[in-house]
């Protein structure tokens, strides 16, 4: 066990929720130094900060330090405690940035855990909670984490830069994850969709539905928009409007895509046509990449069949985005644990890009903290 417990050091602002995730899981602590050294304004970032507030909220014990100039952190993870919490989260980032790490932690909570967050719902940089809700948790589901604790909801939306949302996420927890084989995605059955409106006129929702349909009624009739139009306390801050989109396949695999209007008084202003048309193309896009896990979870997916149980699991992914990459050199570091990765080229049958077959036995993590009834 000592060799276990040796610290990992790192170095620059990379990838930071990657490191303190695995860290709390591993229980590895964790030294990043020369966070933004040579930058005009050193040091961590309000959004880093706050996201390191909400895992010393979450856990029990942990002890964090960080010198003056906040260009150094030292992470010694605590006890996942989980329970009842709420976190406001910095403006800058949306809470899809917090939502991300908490999905990764909340199953191996000693608590469930149950958290409400407010901040930014929808931005252009993270993920927005329309999409985790509608991605993420059917994952979950595939790896046994289900039943009527889990549950994300937006209370209220809040568009950059002033923010103003609520987020309501609770999720059960679980001693082991169960391996998974998913590896053949089926066919696209239809595609769900919310516009969202905020702050606007209600008639720029339907402008969007409207010309993302223009584009994705030539592939499949199946297809169904919501709109979502906010108004009064429930709206937040700042106006703004976006689209996200979701296909579901006939094996039950969730693929993505999403765009935001410019936050206010940055950048030109979006056409409410061009921005339903454009997430229309990313989310073909994204159908093209295909695989059974979105380009958004598949370091989630990978992270659960890691510490899923001492059994074969498998996935087959699209090409892998930069920050899986580095997750899987991080997940080596912290759990000595290595993929198969086998290249599947697009033949005859199988439509769209080139496809990534991803093998590993899990390691067997088990949920310590959670008491048996």
């Amino acid at each position: 066990m000592a060799t276990q417990t040796h610290s990992l050091s790192y170095a620059g602002c990379n990838f930071l929720r990657q490191r303190l995730v695995l860290s709390t899981l591993s229980g590895r602590p964790v030294k990043i130094r020369k966070i933004r050294a040579r930058d005009d304004n050193p040091g961590l970032r309000d959004f880093e900060a706050s996201f390191i507030r909400l895992l010393d909220k979450i856990t029990n014990g942990s002890r964090i330090e960080i010198n003056q100039t906040g260009t150094t952190l030292y992470y010694q993870p605590g006890l996942l405690y989980g329970g009842s919490v709420e976190h406001d989260c910095s403006v800058l980032r949306s809470i899809g940035y917090y939502l991300e790490s908490l999905l990764c932690l909340a199953p191996f909570m000693k608590n469930p855990l149950r958290i409400v967050l407010r901040g930014v719902t929808n931005d252009q940089v993270d993920p927005s909670v329309d999409v985790l809700r509608a991605t993420a948790l059917p994952l979950l589901k595939q790896f046994g984490i289900d039943g009527e604790s889990l549950e994300l909801k937006i209370v209220r939306r809040g568009m950059p830069p002033g923010g103003g949302g609520e987020v309501f996420f609770s999720c059960p927890v679980r001693k082991f994850l169960r391996p998974i084989q998913l590896t053949d995605p089926g066919k696209i059955k239809r595609i769900r969709g919310m516009a969202y409106s905020v702050r606007v006129s209600p008639q720029m929702a339907n402008r969007i539905v409207d010309s993302a349909r223009s584009i994705l009624n030539k592939f499949i009739p199946d297809i169904y928009i919501y709109t979502d139009h906010v108004k009064g306390i429930n709206s937040g801050k700042s106006p703004g409007f976006g689209l996200s989109l979701v296909a579901e396949t006939t094996n039950g695999t969730f693929l993505s895509a999403e765009l935001a209007s410019n936050p206010q008084g940055q950048g030109a202003a979006v056409l409410p046509e061009d921005l339903g048309r454009n997430c229309a193309k990313l989310l073909l896009e994204e159908i093209y990449r295909g695989g059974c896990v979105d380009s958004t979870n598949q370091s989630l997916a990978l992270l659960f069949m890691t510490l899923g149980q001492q059994d074969v699991s498998k996935v087959l992914l699209g090409p892998l985005s930069p920050y899986t990459i580095e997750f899987l050199r991080h997940l080596k570091s912290f759990f000595q644990i290595m993929f198969k990765i086998e290249t599947k080229p697009c033949g005859e049958e199988r439509k769209g890009g080139d496809k990534v077959l991803m093998t590993c036995v899990g390691i067997g993590f088990s949920n310590l903290s959670k008491t048996l009834k």
